[in-house]
């Protein structure tokens, strides 16, 4: 061969050579990332080329899907009872992904998942339409349909756990969103997207206020500081007398801390502190544990830590390096302290299981479209929050508050419910209507935690003066946990 011929040889045998490594790179090195990027529009024709599983709430499924009149998709998906259920479904949409557990468990409910290969290879074998597999939750019905009716027209989010487990009964958020509205590609679901845009409605629907949304927890947060007394040896007795000056001025400050109505807290015991909500108090209990103690026992609680249930909650906050007013003033759950709906049930549902706080999840298991699970979850431990003997002496005092304190509208007939009222602080000097919160849990008759409840109204049609934790939150949170002991009857 001549020399021009050998060197036109050797530079096509270079290109096929790139050419084959180029190929190898995009098939297998790059093939996910390829399958996952969102302008691949191959990978969303097959999402809906078939119906997606189900999300199923207690045995029955809360989604669907229906044949569309498209071109490129040949379902979308459908929800039932669909505003109720968004803050625990998230959406799945043909232009707009998709969301929360319908994201999270994608590949579960088109059946692209690994462990359905034996499911698709014997539904081409067969020539079976290929299917998806399901997503069982912990969900409660139940309870959460008392969640959300009892929010109603309100802003706000309830959460409640099974403090034995960990399991999520309810999460319910308002006001909220249907997301069939937007599962399709028409002009109908691009105009209802944006309507639940935030920059064209500031209710913002599409936020999970239950997970996603931080506030202050104003008096709820006393337990948390109660906890922190007991566990650190300020104080051994839930009635023993506080040294407790009123009134009380906040350290390194001129300014008092103001109690809430016109309540004499004067080295009144914790328990009464506890039931009658004295600010005072606890905000001088706190500077006696100190910030250091105070930050490690909200930490104990699940504070400065998201939470995957799966679905991402934001970490709720009690800071570092504040000074002592300032760890006075996050004591009763105002300044810089934080907390999530989900955070402040997980706060009462350690204290109702004997101190043991259990990772709360929301996704029982996951089950091929044959019926046979494939995954299922197990409980687990996140931490021991308080000793049995600290969350006995909680429990005893938050029973104070439903039998003859602020609380007692989340009374149930025959069974034992403990429970904190709060009313905080919203806007620069108190000037926006304060947000509304009640936590608790019930026992069963057998005397064991069946539910931990928290509520938080963050506005509503209730005049200022009107707005209390008590009267607003504590019926909802009553409701929910009456729904769940019903249940388990």
């Amino acid at each position: 061969m001549n020399k021009p011929l050998r060197r036109i040889a050797i530079f096509c045998g270079i290109l096929i050579l790139a050419l084959l490594l180029r190929d190898n790179w995009l098939q297998y090195v790059k093939a996910d990332e390829l399958q996952k990027n969102k302008h691949n529009r191959r990978v969303l024709i097959a999402r809906y080329a078939q119906p997606r599983g189900n999300i199923i709430v207690d045995g029955k499924p809360i989604t669907g899907s229906v044949e569309t009149k498209g071109i490129d998709f040949k379902y979308k998906r459908t929800y039932k009872d669909g505003e109720m259920w968004a803050p625990v479904t998230g959406y799945a949409s043909q232009v707009y992904d998709a969301t929360q557990l319908e994201k999270l468990n994608d590949s579960i409910l088109t059946g692209d998942d690994d462990r359905l290969f034996f499911n698709r290879t014997i539904d081409m074998l067969t020539g079976k339409e290929r299917k998806g597999g399901d997503v069982i939750t912990t969900l409660n019905a139940k309870a959460q349909k008392a969640a959300f009716e009892g929010l109603g027209d309100k802003k706000g989010a309830v959460a409640a756990i099974d403090p034995r487990t960990g399991k999520i009964l309810a999460l319910a958020s308002t006001p909220s969103y249907d997301p069939s509205t937007i599962a399709g590609g028409t002009d109908k679901d691009a105009k209802a997207w944006k309507a639940l845009d935030k920059k064209n409605n500031p209710d913002d629907p599409m936020l999970n206020r239950a997970l996603r949304q931080t506030y202050p927890p104003g008096s709820t947060f006393k337990v948390v500081t109660a906890a922190a007394a007991f566990e650190n040896g300020t104080y051994k007795s839930p009635d023993e007398p506080t040294n407790s000056p009123f009134p009380w001025t906040l350290p390194q400050s001129r300014t008092p801390l103001k109690n809430e109505g016109n309540i004499y807290c004067k080295n009144v015991t914790l328990r009464e502190a506890l039931r009658i909500s004295c600010n005072t108090v606890f905000g001088k209990l706190g500077d006696d544990v100190g910030q250091e103690k105070m930050r490690e026992q909200a930490e104990k609680f699940g504070f400065n830590s998201e939470v995957f249930t799966p679905v991402r909650a934001e970490a709720s906050v009690y800071a570092k390096g504040m000074d002592r007013a300032g760890n006075a003033q996050s004591s009763i759950g105002q300044f810089n302290t934080r907390a999530t709906p989900l955070q402040m049930a997980m706060v009462a549902s350690a204290i109702a299981n004997d101190g043991k706080l259990m990772e709360p999840y929301m996704v029982d298991k996951l089950r091929a479209p044959n019926l046979n699970d494939i995954e299922q979850h197990s409980p687990k431990e996140m931490s021991q929050a308080v000793s049995s003997e600290t969350a006995a002496k909680l429990q005893d005092m938050m029973k104070t508050v439903v039998e003859k304190g602020t609380g007692t509208m989340a009374r149930i007939p025959g069974y034992d419910v403990g429970g904190k009222t709060g009313t905080a602080q919203h806007g620069v000097n108190n000037s926006d209507s304060p947000y509304a919160w009640f936590i608790s849990y019930a026992k069963n008759k057998e005397g064991e935690p069946a539910v931990a409840v928290a509520v938080v109204i963050e506005s509503s049609n209730t005049l200022r003066d009107d707005v209390a934790g008590g009267k607003l939150a504590a019926p909802i949170a009553r409701d929910v946990m009456k729904a769940v002991l019903d249940s388990n009857k």
